[in-house]
């Protein structure tokens, strides 16, 4: 359980620093560069998710179970993760109409992608990896939304219906590879089995 804890102190923390020391960024920024400040951001935020992967892994072979989910959460949860998929995907599409609404879909579909976990697992190591996800993407969505209001009005974007359609396709596409081959070959549960 220590190097899941560690790895997420790293991982989250690496990644919560325009939330909790944008000062300090913009700092370090100034003195490594644009290179060198995501050179380190890239380093520890890989440490930590090494980290996450094996700690989450060693706790599942002893695990300390909190409550019995009903089996009907888990596919609760591989429901959830469809929108979790494709708010992933609008991340990445450019002009689609997700962000341009949505503004962060990432994190939304990061606090989608924890909830549904929540729900379908009950064990001490699911809370810790679950739940700091889940608190870290509301937290970082809460700040995100807080600087967009703060800045200068972002340009007019050109939202296309192919680019929301292409959303669409991505993330169900990636959603059902994930979910009928992946994740039980990564994880080694099957979600929907």
């Amino acid at each position: 359980m220590t190097l899941l804890v560690i790895g997420l102190a790293l991982f989250l923390g690496m990644h919560s620093v325009r939330i909790v020391a944008e000062p300090w960024r913009s700092r370090m920024l100034a003195r490594l560069g644009p290179g060198g400040w995501k050179g380190l951001y890239t380093v520890i935020s890989l440490a930590g998710f090494a980290l996450i992967a094996i700690g989450y892994g060693l706790a599942r072979q002893a695990p300390v179970d909190l409550w019995l989910p009903p089996v009907w959460t888990r596919h609760l949860a591989a429901l959830l993760t469809l929108p979790a998929f494709v708010l992933l995907a609008a991340a990445y599409v450019p002009g689609n109409a997700f962000k341009a609404r949505l503004g962060h879909p990432m994190l939304l579909g990061t606090k989608v992608w924890a909830l549904a976990h929540l729900l379908a697992n009950g064990r001490l190591a699911d809370l810790l990896l679950f739940g700091a996800f889940l608190l870290w993407a509301a937290l970082a969505f809460r700040a995100a939304r807080r600087r967009d209001r703060s800045s200068q009005p972002a340009a007019s974007v050109s939202i296309r219906t192919s680019a929301t359609v292409a959303t669409l396709v991505c993330g169900v596409v990636g959603w059902a590879v994930f979910t009928f081959v992946l994740h039980l070959r990564l994880i080694g549960v099957a979600p929907l089995g």
